[in-house]
C-alpha cells in the first residue's frame, strides 16, 4: 500500500501549518521552510504558488496520495454542490479520519495504521483499507479480538476520554469502542485554516 513516509514535522514547516500535533512544539522553535538555504526560497509571489501549497496542504493534512487526490477532486466537481466543501466532506468521511475524529487515535498517521492493521469492522465487516468512505447509518467498531489488544485496552489512558471531539455527524462511544455515523459533516466542522477554493481554483487552470 503506497503512502507519504516523509517526516510530518519537515512537512508542516514546509507548509506553515501544523499537520499532526508534535509539530506544533517544533514549530514554535523552527520557523521557515527546512533545509539548507531555505531563507533563500521564495515563499510568496504567484497566485499558482499559493493555490499549489494550500493543495499540498490539505493533500499532506489528511495524508491523501497526488493521483487519490486529483481523483477526489474531479468526483467533487461532478458531485452537487460546491465542489471545495465536497471534497472536504469526502476527506472527512474516510474511515481513517474518522478514526482519529471520533478519538481513538493521537494522529491521522496513527488512525491510518490502525484501520490497515485491520483492527476496526465496518458493518460487521472486517476492512484494511483507510481511504474507505463511510456514509450516514455506517458503524465502525474495533475488533474484539483487538479490543483485547494492550493498545485498546488502555485506549482511554492514552488518549484521554475516547470520543471527547463533538462533531453533529458522529457518536463515538470509547467504551464500546464504536463511531456511528449518523450525518455529513458540516463545513465549519472540517479544519481550521483550510480555503478550498484555492484547490478548486488550482484544478481549473
Amino acid at each position: 500500500m503506497a503512502r507519504d513516509k516523509s517526516p510530518i514535522v519537515k512537512q508542516s514547516r514546509r507548509e506553515g501549518y501544523a499537520l499532526a500535533p508534535k509539530a506544533q512544539k517544533v514549530m514554535a522553535k523552527k520557523t521557515g521552510i527546512p533545509g539548507q538555504h531555505s531563507d533563500m526560497r521564495i515563499r510568496g509571489g504567484s497566485l499558482y504558488l499559493t493555490q499549489l501549497r494550500e493543495k499540498q496542504k490539505v493533500r499532506r493534512l489528511y495524508g491523501v496520495l497526488e493521483k487519490q487526490f486529483a481523483k477526489l477532486m474531479k468526483e467533487a466537481t461532478r458531485a452537487d454542490g460546491l465542489a471545495g466543501e465536497n471534497l472536504l466532506q469526502f476527506l472527512e468521511r474516510r474511515a481513517d479520519n474518522v478514526v482519529y475524529r471520533a478519538g481513538f487515535a493521537l494522529t491521522r498517521r496513527q488512525a491510518r495504521q490502525l484501520v490497515s492493521h485491520g483492527h476496526f469492522l465496518l458493518n460487521g465487516r472486517r476492512i484494511d483499507i483507510p481511504s474507505i468512505r463511510l456514509k450516514p447509518g455506517d458503524i465502525l467498531e474495533v475488533r474484539p479480538k483487538s479490543q483485547k489488544s494492550e493498545y485498546f485496552k488502555n485506549l482511554n489512558q492514552i488518549i484521554g476520554a475516547a470520543g471527547q471531539n463533538s462533531l453533529s455527524w458522529m457518536k463515538a462511544d470509547g467504551k464500546k469502542m464504536k463511531i456511528e455515523i449518523t450525518g455529513l459533516p458540516k463545513r465549519e466542522e472540517a479544519e481550521a485554516g483550510i480555503n478550498e477554493q484555492l484547490i478548486v481554483e488550482y484544478y481549473s487552470r
